[in-house]
């Protein structure tokens, strides 16, 4: 009897433990237009296809990011020609199909928004082909990873700044990193990818851009701040500010960056 006694005890502590539930007061602020303006010009292309994606900034626990949409925005080039982008529906997506890219050329990015002009300039740069590819299936700190090497020839006597992605068919996050030529100026040099879970026939896109100091600069800090892998309640980075301004309201100042880019791209099917 004395056993059953204890064990009717344990089950009612049981049945009556509870959970506090803790609020988490998150600070949240004005949405900020964020602007994600990629201009890429893929060599062997006409380059007129081109996309604008607006988004606003959203508190930390919502499940969508909510586009920015109705906006004014358009591209001009030296010349003064008008490159007009329209949005696809309600997407916060803005396109235009007869942009002309020219290799050195300065162009200015103008959005109006909410009654507020934002504008950011940029020089579309070029870049140098990729030339081929080597692969490692035993390599890593674990001798199981697959290394890649995507190789191309760094023009001389120039300074140069590269983006680099690597997009693999596996679901995997793609894998982002820059690059300069300040110690390599015109050798030929690679961008590195190293992935565990990469095996024979996965295929990986393979992408160079050729970038400004600016903005190599802008996307290796940006790459610092978000590899942490920190939790939600840790102290948050510093906000990496692109050279996008508001030239109404310089206080409600966007995020993201202007960025025209020429691009090598190789798809490498991984061997055996």
């Amino acid at each position: 009897m004395k056993i059953k006694h204890i064990v009717l005890l344990v089950f009612s502590l049981t049945l009556f433990t509870c959970e506090d539930v803790i609020d988490v007061d998150v600070p949240t602020s004005e949405p900020r237009l964020v602007i994600d303006a990629s201009i890429n010009w893929f060599k062997g292309t006409s380059g007129n296809d081109q996309s604008i994606k607006l988004t606003l900034t959203a508190p930390f626990f919502n499940e969508s990011v909510p586009p920015a949409n109705d906006a004014q925005v358009y591209i001009t080039d030296e010349s003064n020609t008008v490159y007009n982008f329209i949005e696809n529906g309600s997407s916060g997506i803005y396109e235009n199909s007869n942009f002309v890219p020219i290799i050195n050329q300065e162009y200015e990015l103008t959005i109006i928004y909410n009654n507020e002009t934002y504008t950011g300039t940029e020089t579309l740069l070029g870049v140098s082909e990729l030339e081929y590819v080597e692969q490692n299936l035993e390599g890593g700190f674990t001798g199981e990873e697959t290394e890649i090497k995507a190789f191309f020839t760094d023009p001389v006597n120039e300074e140069n700044y590269y983006f680099f992605e690597f997009i693999p068919s596996i679901p995997v996050t793609p894998t982002l990193d820059t690059f300069k030529d300040e110690f390599v100026n015109g050798n030929l040099i690679f961008g590195f990818y190293v992935e565990e879970d990469l095996n024979p026939n996965d295929e990986v896109i393979i992408r160079n851009h050729g970038v400004s100091e600016r903005f190599y600069e802008f996307m290796f800090l940006l790459l610092q701040q978000t590899g942490g892998g920190g939790g939600p309640f840790e102290t948050q980075p510093a906000t990496v500010r692109g050279n996008c301004i508001n030239t109404t309201n310089p206080d409600n100042y966007p995020l993201g960056y202007f960025r025209l880019s020429e691009v090598s791209e190789i798809i490498y099917t991984v061997q055996e």
